[in-house]
């Protein structure tokens, strides 16, 4: 056979030549990477992330007054495959899922079909919340949503076709539903409150969850690259979520996936974002009000702190930041777990929204990308600086001094507790029939005892995970000794991570 030279130069040239613009696409950044391009820094600093190993890859998106002003994705949304990430790639959004499930929930509030300040135990099964620190009734629906319900922290993963299923709604409330604090006294960040909420909307509306977020929020907003974790036939649009090493995440579920099941592309996000700017575009359904979303938006409970989601409040599934050095009021959420940092930051006063997503996660990486681009836009913006916590020397008093013995109420049975506190030392704990251990880093302030030791929970769900330590909250009060107990590992694969919660009560002998 004679050979074609001319054609094997020309297949040659596509050999050498197809990696190369694989690779500048997925790292060189675009050509208007120039002087007149006013994201030339943001781009900066996406290209440094790229190049340190904190992000296989970054998409960005930015709108202002109507318009889509920069959808843009850098890097690999899958590494292995070659695949660069664009505006139209899907990651997993993990607590950006929450404004998107307070949609769906504010759609049935409007429908006249769920009323906020009802008691959400209304809405649920046969399974209700446990009342421990409080009554359960007055954890009503808006509690719920804003954080304010008295659930715990709560974060437990499963990996797909893995040794443990994911537990059904009622199995999830009736191990994990119990209220910790008194409900609408305090803010406590909760991921099984926002499962709940996803448990209601499949519940009133008769639909399963996934099925109801895609015919009342995805398909009305026009969301097409937008689901509840990975909907068939979008498998190609996902990005692979790595770990800390770069290495590839097992496909993984949760048991609370109205709090952060949703996948969704750069472009889907911010317009979803501009939606709740009020944009009224026009392929959009009006599915909320202005003044539901107007509701939404509403602070109603205090978090406490300046950089909690961007600000010191929280409304139905935003954060909400009032009280800023920089004068802006902001509406906000981000979102962290393995193999996933997303932001979405919205400025209504200059109908202005940022999204970025990033599938892996490094110390809260999106959030420097999203600050940078609003510095970019708004040149008086701050970014709020996370306050270090103040530690002091644990001095116990006299009503402290002594062993407290009582019980962890867990949902597998009862564990006898006991607490031992000495002048001279540290406090001891020992639950069950395990051993003794220190109890670290304690704060005893205005009759809260918090610290962290080595010990069995005393239910299965703790022990299928690698080894974890014990975080104790307890209150001093009218001589009892009480609060939660939470499993609590950040270590190890997905499955491993995690909050779990169960309650602890003492007495002093």
């Amino acid at each position: 056979m004679k050979l074609n030279w001319k054609r094997s130069c020309r297949r040659l040239l596509c050999i050498l030549v197809a990696p190369t613009i694989a690779m500048q696409q997925a790292y060189a950044l675009p050509a208007r990477n120039n002087a007149n391009d006013r994201f030339a820094s943001v781009r900066e600093l996406i290209r440094a992330k790229l190049a340190d190993g904190s992000a296989p890859s970054i998409a960005v998106a930015v709108a202002q007054h109507s318009k889509i002003i920069l959808e843009e994705g850098f890097g690999w949304a899958d590494k292995e495959k070659k695949i660069p990430a664009t505006e139209n790639t899907m990651y997993s959004l993990a607590s950006v899922s929450k404004p998107f499930t307070a949609t769906g929930l504010m759609t049935l509030v409007q429908a006249g079909k769920i009323d906020l300040d009802k008691p959400i135990d209304d809405y649920l099964g046969e399974a209700k919340l446990k009342g421990w620190a409080g009554d359960a009734r007055q954890a009503t629906v808006r509690r719920v949503a804003n954080h304010s319900s008295g659930l715990p922290l709560h974060a437990q993963f499963f990996v797909r076709n893995g040794p443990y299923p994911v537990p059904s709604d009622d199995d999830t409330i009736r191990h994990y539903g119990n209220i910790v604090t008194v409900p609408g006294q305090h803010f406590q960040y909760s991921n099984i409150a926002y499962g709940i909420l996803g448990f209601v909307l499949s519940r009133v509306s008769g639909q399963t969850y996934t099925d109801f977020m895609r015919e009342a929020v995805f398909r009305k907003l026009g969301l097409t690259h937008s689901s509840i974790n990975i909907a068939p036939g979008l498998e190609a649009f996902a990005a692979v979520r790595y770990d800390e090493k770069g290495k590839p995440i097992p496909l993984y579920d949760s048991d609370h996936p109205g709090a952060c099941a949703v996948y969704s592309s750069a472009h889907d996000l911010i317009r979803f974002g501009m939606f709740h700017l009020k944009d009224h575009l026009a392929d959009q359904v009006a599915i909320l009000s202005d003044a539901s979303i107007d509701e939404m938006h509403r602070s109603t409970m205090n978090t406490g702190t300046a950089r909690t989601n961007n600000g010191n409040g929280y409304g139905v599934g935003w954060g909400v930041g009032d009280n800023r050095a920089d004068g802006y009021h902001v509406l906000t959420h981000g979102g962290g777990m393995a193999g996933v940092s997303t932001e979405l930051i919205l400025v209504p006063s200059e109908d202005l929204a940022v999204a970025v997503l990033i599938n892996a996660r490094d110390n809260d990486s999106a959030y420097p990308v999203a600050n940078a681009i609003l510095k970019v836009l708004l040149p008086k913006w701050q970014m709020p600086v996370r306050p270090e916590p103040v530690r002091t020397p644990f001095r116990p008093d006299a009503t402290l001094l002594g062993t407290w013995n009582g019980t962890l109420h867990t949902y597998q049975g009862e564990v006898p507790a006991e607490l031992t506190v000495l002048p001279s030392s540290e406090p001891q704990v020992k639950l069950g029939k395990g051993l003794t251990s220190l109890l670290n880093q304690v704060q005893f302030q205005n009759g809260e005892l918090t610290g962290q030791a080595w010990g069995d929970l005393g239910i299965d769900d703790a022990r299928h995970r690698q080894a974890y330590t014990l975080s104790f909250d307890l209150s001093l009060r009218g001589g009892v000794m009480s609060g939660p107990v939470s499993a609590t590992s950040v270590a190890g694969d997905v499955v491993n991570r995690g909050s779990l919660t169960q309650w602890l009560e003492l007495r002093k002998q």
